[in-house]
């Protein structure tokens, strides 16, 4: 539950701590007193936008913190597969803070989080019931939630959505397979002719640099032969003496000197060595002019020939010979991807054809458990509205498998699931948007609340001005509700109303006044004459008169 609010900077509310209590608490003050901004305080916990104008004027920095104990084994549970542990002591510290530019900071023990992460953590120890809730009741999927919260359907909704997941995954695999015929056959030619043309030149990668190397040379055979041939000759080939037949005789001489100088050897070895490279050269040399008998221009006209058909799939295909032996590596699996489409479609069809056959099972059995769940919940949301002023209300839920054809399977399983009421005696069941009035919409709600409240194990539950449209009497009874339903969770309301403040374990007033020049607002528990003072306020307005304050006290004397 929650243990301790603390918030700075954040509007009217310069500095504020403020501790709750488990059963039920509530908070009154006058309009305008900072009731509001705590409570929006508690949103930023929840994840709701930064607006900037939030920031108390002048001020660099705003900070909610709230710190949670006593969590139940479920929330651990869930807070763990976030990677969330409690302190030592058991509890949870949640933070959120932001700055003039509006960015915020997410903190959970310390430890700085995503907003997201700090988002699902708080969804799990706190909601907040405001007074434009009734519209969440006209959407199927809040009625599909609350009956599964009533259905504890954890396990079996998990396995379906798991099938759902895989089903849906197989879609898109077969959409990406769908493709016209003739566009097909249309593809595969076309592949065929690129995958062809390409394989044709057997491009190599550096294959274009190669050849215009060749062509350079090609272009200077008759400069390279005459200046090779003189190399070579100098250093091999020369009839009256060359480089190499020198240092031979100089290795000999250097040999012959080896039995009176031993270094002699040495240098006649390194001499061999370097001759040996010589020859190496020279014959490299003279391979430079080498055309292995072809003709110089024929040779030419080839190179040039190959150059032109490079150019050519680079200009198509891609600007790299890289990028063109990508273009053909994608071709040819997109080709046998085609030409195997029939068959890959087939096996496809036959596993969604499987799979939908057991996410069909797993969606009836996700049915069976909102079926039994139903009338429990009925039961349930009917006799709480006639604890609140509704006796001759009925409520009914209507739960239907819809037609099977497209989108038959959700992520939610076949069920289509609407509320219906009779709130007169006499009238016909009809979808409760049809039928209730704002009153009675917020008093639904309120029913369905408590009742999600017990099933959901949610620690917190906080009201924002729940007799908001309804009369003495029926507060009265709206606070009888909440105080009974706050014997398994903690109920914080925001109220206006004396009947139900009066009702409350604990009872804080906000209040504002002028401190340093501004104006801040306080929270502060009451004692017993305090909340009749207060109590006296709310009844009285303006001025407060005996009579109201011993109406006060007969309040706070009458229990359930």
């Amino acid at each position: 539950m929650l243990g301790s609010l603390h918030i700075e900077n954040l509007a009217v509310i310069k500095n504020m701590d403020v501790d709750f209590s488990a059963g039920f608490s509530v908070l009154t003050g006058e309009t305008g007193a900072g009731k509001s901004v705590m409570l929006e305080s508690l949103r930023l916990l929840l994840g709701a936008k930064v607006e900037k104008e939030l920031l108390r004027k002048g001020e660099k920095m705003a900070l909610v913190s709230a710190s949670f104990h006593s969590l139940s084994e479920k929330t651990k549970s869930v807070l763990a597969s976030l990677d969330i542990q409690a302190d030592e002591e058991g509890s949870l510290l949640l933070q959120r803070s932001f700055g003039e530019d509006g960015k915020s900071t997410s903190r959970i023990n310390g430890r700085p989080v995503s907003l997201g992460v700090l988002k699902e953590a708080a969804a799990n120890l706190l909601h907040i019931h405001g007074q434009d809730d009734t519209a969440f009741l006209r959407k199927e999927e809040s009625a599909l939630a609350i009956l599964d919260a009533s259905a504890h359907n954890e396990k079996e909704l998990l396995a379906y959505r798991a099938l759902f997941d895989a089903l849906e995954e197989l879609r898109r695999q077969m959409e990406k397979l769908s493709i016209d015929e003739g566009e097909k056959l249309r593809r595969i030619e076309t592949l065929r002719y690129q995958i062809e043309e390409i394989k044709e030149v057997k491009l190599k990668k550096g294959d274009e640099e190669a050849l215009f190397e060749e062509k350079l040379r090609l272009k200077n055979i008759e400069k390279i032969t005459k200046q090779t041939s003189f190399a070579y000759r100098a250093l091999r080939g020369g009839e009256k003496g060359n480089v190499c037949s020198v240092l031979e005789k100089v290795e000999s001489a250097m040999r012959s000197l080896g039995e009176v100088l031993p270094r002699a050897d040495e240098l006649a070895d390194k001499i061999e060595d370097q001759l040996s490279e010589l020859v190496d050269m020279a014959e490299e040399i003279v391979g430079m002019a080498d055309l292995d008998g072809e003709n110089p221009t024929d040779a030419l006209d080839r190179v040039e020939s190959r150059l032109a058909d490079i150019s050519r799939l680079l200009r198509k295909y891609g600007p790299t010979e890289e990028a063109v032996l990508s273009f053909l590596a994608r071709a040819e699996e997109e080709l046998t991807t085609l030409e195997q489409l029939d068959f890959k479609k087939e096996e496809l069809e036959k596993e969604y054809r499987v799979l939908y056959g057991k996410a069909k099972e797993a969606a009836a059995a996700l049915h069976q458990t909102r079926k039994t769940a139903t009338e429990a919940l009925e039961k349930e949301v009917s006799l709480l509205l006639g604890e609140l002023d509704l006796p001759k209300a009925k409520f009914s839920i209507s739960l239907q498998i819809r037609e099977e054809k497209d989108h038959f399977l959700t992520q939610d399983g076949f069920d289509s699931v609407s509320f219906l009421a009779a709130l007169n005696e006499g009238e016909a069941m009809l979808p409760i948007n049809h039928t209730a009035s704002g009153g009675e919409m917020a008093r639904i709600v309120l029913a369905l609340k408590c009742v999600i409240a017990r099933h959901d194990g949610l620690p917190t539950v906080i009201f924002d001005e729940v007799d908001s449209g309804v009369s003495g009497k029926t507060s009265r009874k709206i606070g009888f509700c909440l105080k009974k339903a706050s014997a398994g969770i903690q109920m914080i309301c925001i109220t206006h109303s004396a009947q139900i403040a009066s009702l409350a374990d604990c009872h804080f007033l906000m209040y504002k006044k002028t401190q340093n020049g501004r104006t801040e607002s306080f929270i502060t528990p009451l004692t017993q004459e305090g909340r009749i003072e207060e109590l006296s306020r709310i009844l009285g307005g303006i001025h407060v008169t005996e009579a109201q304050r011993r109406a006060a006290s007969d309040m706070l004397s009458l229990k359930i």
